[in-house]
């Protein structure tokens, strides 16, 4: 059984990337076409990513080492946390504290307090505290908690690291080259992929794309750890076929395909992809004003 399929990156809108203008031009290998406005990113190349991706997983965790995954957007924090306790894995998704790698003596320190103050609330300390001293260890536990709750038992450094989004995870992206981290991480048309050891070119804005793509990484710790589970395709086969060469030839006439690529390329089908994206402030134009017509996404102009 197949990991990803292509049905799957197409219904998840994971081909939809951000406007021409807000591109990073290091992307453009990764980019299939530009239509009215859009690019429009190649899923051949992100099929072959996510198996790069896949393998170097199941590779660290069949190894003894561990993944820890990285989403702080609001988007991906849902996801992160689910996907990465499902596969029994670490996770950072509501902030990323500077120095959490290069420094992690430190951050060790604050996980060894925050195991300190749920014992004490457990084994009848604060029964002897006043309610002012209760009110603010409990608030000390509660802001420990939420930023470092998903590494609470890490003893050391991930084996590799799961990022959402390397431009908001920017801090976390340095601190991983520094250490010698391997990174995979999910790229956006606007992303930055060099320097990046597994990117996947794909929609980093959309909650069903991210959760596709946490779901594919978990599912090959899952593996590595059980010996058994899912595999990757090693080509598209019937497939692709089907597909009538959508990605690999944009001459393909539209009569001439099996799939349906209308309901996957509607103006309706991007706004829902991109739907989950959150206005930046410094770019709330580029993000807000999305009006377009994309009804011949992956046709001839």
């Amino acid at each position: 059984m197949a990991v990803v399929t292509m049905k799957n990156l197409l219904e998840s809108g994971v081909h939809f990337g951000h406007q021409v203008k807000r591109w990073d031009p290091r992307m453009k290998k990764y980019i299939f076409a530009e239509r009215n406005g859009i690019h429009i990113i190649d899923l051949q190349k992100t099929i072959q990513a996510i198996k790069d991706a896949y393998d170097a997983v199941r590779k660290t965790v069949a190894g003894g080492k561990t993944v820890l995954f990285v989403g702080t957007k609001k988007q991906a924090q849902q996801a992160v946390q689910k996907e990465a306790e499902r596969c029994g894995m670490f996770y950072i998704n509501n902030r990323w504290l500077g120095g959490m790698l290069t420094n992690f003596s430190t951050i060790k320190k604050s996980l060894l307090r925050l195991k300190k103050l749920e014992k004490m609330e457990v084994d009848g300390t604060f029964e002897n505290l006043t309610k002012k001293e209760i009110s603010s260890l409990a608030k000390e536990r509660i802001k420990l908690q939420k930023n470092l709750g998903g590494i609470k038992e890490m003893k050391e450094l991930p084996g590799i690291l799961f990022i959402i989004d390397t431009r908001k995870e920017a801090i976390a992206v340095a601190e991983a080259k520094r250490q010698g981290v391997p990174i995979i991480a999910v790229v956006d048309t606007n992303c930055n992929p060099d320097g990046i050891d597994y990117p996947i070119p794909g929609n980093d804005d959309a909650i069903r794309a991210i959760t596709l793509f946490t779901q594919i990484i978990a599912n090959a710790v899952v593996e590595a750890d059980n010996e058994v589970g899912l595999k990757i395709i090693e080509t598209l086969g019937d497939e692709e076929d089907e597909m009538g060469g959508l990605m690999s030839d944009a001459s393909v006439k539209e009569e001439d395909m099996e799939i349906d690529i209308e309901k996957y390329t509607t103006e309706e089908a991007y706004r829902a992809a991109k739907a989950d994206e959150i206005v930046d402030e410094d770019d709330e134009e580029g993000q807000t004003q999305i009006h377009l017509d994309v009804d011949k996404v992956y046709k001839d102009e």
